[in-house]
């Protein structure tokens, strides 16, 4: 400010701003790059712009009119415009752009094939959405669905208790959260779950665990007396339409579009439940144990009897038209892999605790890839996390599991990887899983290497060049500056997880310079997750967290470019950035 301030007035005026912003925006690093491809140091040619585009950048054909574009686009010069060159001021606005961001923006929209079964996607998912705290005393609130759904959730649950008057309440039971009706529940998907562009219009899954006498009432809510008329202005979107076929395979996202699947339990037909106790047994939630599940228990037996008199009646009552509802996710237990093969449609779900899956991945990786490669399976936390904190949601996408279900109120890694795998394809929530991933006969398993195609290895190489005013750490004094160091990280089969990190530059949060190179070998690329996290170092305690990105490696453009930081909470914080060169070797 006092370089600038020529008149020593204490302000500054016309040249005097000028000069002052130039000196803010000045990179010297970009400039050098500038240069090596500029003949005259002052200008980038249209044809010195294409070598770089070839060079550097590795984009594909039509550089010309790639080159074109970029100077129509981010020159501010007019007079440059019309020469088709661009200045040094042009080159730094396109190497900040979307263009010159490490994530490949044809992949922002939606680019993959949504014509698959849903079971050959990853689909965005939260684990009991109406908390927006912990598990035991949490508030939940209306609000965690707008903000899981505005965040790109496909994948919604709803825990339906009984209340006062017949009126069903959301909460999480036998704890002390708080409550909501379950009508407000009803009215805010009504209104928020397709309400952002045409690419989040893919199918939403809502799951709905009823307990006691609560399964009577949503389906009041839900359809109305006699089970039609009362959903409102999204009565449209209910999915209910039952195939012709006997048992087809699962719809796909593009056939769903704009609809709403309820994944709960259907009620069984009466020689099933002659037979013993069947899917119209006592609605238990998939999470429900320890003394709940025992009263059900208890009451399972007690009230035997009394059900197989009274299933006709079941048939036709709310219970049963809520039960109708069900189409594509009737909710199962799992029996074993055999058990599901021989005797499991495509159309069913089953829910595993995280533990539950981890063994299975562990003791039986293959048979869980491809049991997922044809019926959907959803993930949630064990019951141990009353913090609401996350599991790693990659150990079970290396397994194919399609519902990875996170508490989405609580910040952190979990939640960056979640946020970063589900950023792509127009973030319309689904992903398309790897081809190795999507046919039954995959010989694919996560744990072991002998099983992965593909020739060899892939190298990642960046090089982590500078940063770009990077904010202070949160509730720090107004006179601290932090001491940034780069860490990349690469989630993916445990074989390629690792990561490597900068030296700390002290004091300097503006325009902090590494120019460090770190290097990584990638066997399965197509699983891989890589986060940058940018941190405050600290030699006497843990480094404090200032920002960081996410993004699949599928979708990471080489040459050089900026990586725009994100917040604990997944929020831009511009203009703080890392710029970055990366390389690709397979």
């Amino acid at each position: 400010l006092q370089a600038a301030d020529k008149s020593e007035s204490g302000t500054l005026e016309g040249e005097e701003f000028v000069l002052f912003y130039k000196a803010l925006t000045q990179r010297e690093e970009v400039l050098s790059l500038f240069q090596e491809f500029s003949e005259d140091g002052k200008k980038l040619t249209l044809l010195e712009l294409v070598d770089f585009l070839q060079q550097e950048q590795l984009e594909g054909e039509g550089m010309e009119e790639l080159a074109m574009e970029l100077i129509d686009k981010y020159e501010p010069s007019e007079t440059a415009k019309a020469r088709h060159v661009l200045s040094a001021d042009g080159f730094l606005m396109y190497l900040c752009s979307p263009e010159g961001s490490i994530f490949n923006p044809q992949h922002r929209a939606l680019w993959q094939d949504m014509t698959q079964p849903l079971c050959h996607y990853f689909i965005s998912s939260s684990h009991n959405t109406y908390l927006i705290e912990d598990q035991i005393r949490g508030q939940s609130s209306i609000e965690g669905y707008i903000r899981a759904l505005k965040r790109g959730c496909r994948c919604l649950e709803v825990d339906c208790w009984d209340g006062p008057n017949g009126e069903p309440l959301v909460y999480h039971g036998h704890t002390f959260t708080s409550k909501i009706p379950f009508r407000e529940v009803v009215s805010t998907l009504g209104k928020y779950a397709f309400q952002q562009g045409s690419f989040t219009r893919d199918p939403r899954v809502l799951g709905a665990s009823t307990h006691r006498k609560g399964c009577l009432c949503p389906s009041r809510i839900l359809l109305g007396p006699g089970g039609r008329g009362t959903r409102g202005s999204w009565d449209r979107a209910w999915h209910t339409e039952v195939p012709e076929q006997g048992h087809p395979p699962p719809p796909t996202p593009q056939e769903l579009k704009h609809k709403i699947l309820l994944k709960g339990k259907k009620i069984g037909r009466l020689e099933d439940t002659l037979d013993g106790p069947g899917d119209d047994a006592p609605e238990l939630s998939d999470e429900d144990n320890g003394a709940e599940a025992e009263e059900e228990k208890r009451r399972a037996k007690v009230g035997e009897a009394a059900r197989v008199s009274a299933l006709q009646k079941d048939r036709e009552s709310l219970a049963q038209a809520l039960s109708d509802c069900v189409i594509y996710c009737k909710s199962v237990s799992f029996q074993g892999f055999q058990e599901a093969r021989a005797h499991s449609r495509p159309s069913e779900i089953s829910s595993f605790s995280e533990a539950k899956a981890r063994k299975l991945i562990r003791e039986s990786g293959n048979e869980f890839v491809r049991h997922n490669a044809w019926q959907l399976a959803r993930i949630y936390p064990s019951g141990m996390r009353t913090d609401s904190s996350n599991y790693d949601p990659q150990e079970m996408w290396n397994a194919g599991c399609q519902i990875v279900a996170l508490n989405f109120q609580t910040a952190g890694a979990e939640m960056d990887l979640n946020d970063g795998l589900f950023s792509q394809n127009g973030r319309c929530g689904y992903v398309l899983k790897p081809p190795f991933m999507r046919h039954e006969g995959t010989l694919f398993n996560p744990s072991d290497p002998s099983t992965w195609e593909g020739s060899g290895p892939t190298t990642l190489t960046i090089q982590v060049i500078s940063g770009q005013q990077l904010p202070k750490v949160a509730n720090s004094k107004n006179e601290a500056v932090i001491d940034p160091l780069v860490r990349v990280e690469i989630h993916g089969v445990p074989a390629d997880q690792a990561h490597q990190e900068t030296k700390y530059i002290e004091n300097n949060g503006f325009n902090p310079h590494w120019d460090e190179t770190l290097q990584f070998q990638l066997r399965v690329p197509e699983l891989a997750l890589v986060r940058f996290v940018v941190e405050d170092y600290d030699k006497t305690s843990r480094n404090d967290f200032v920002g960081q990105f996410t993004l699949p490696f599928a979708n990471i453009k080489p040459g050089y470019r900026h990586i725009h930081l994100l917040s604990k909470d997944g929020t831009n914080i511009p203009p703080s950035s890392l710029f970055v060169h990366i390389r690709i070797t397979e």
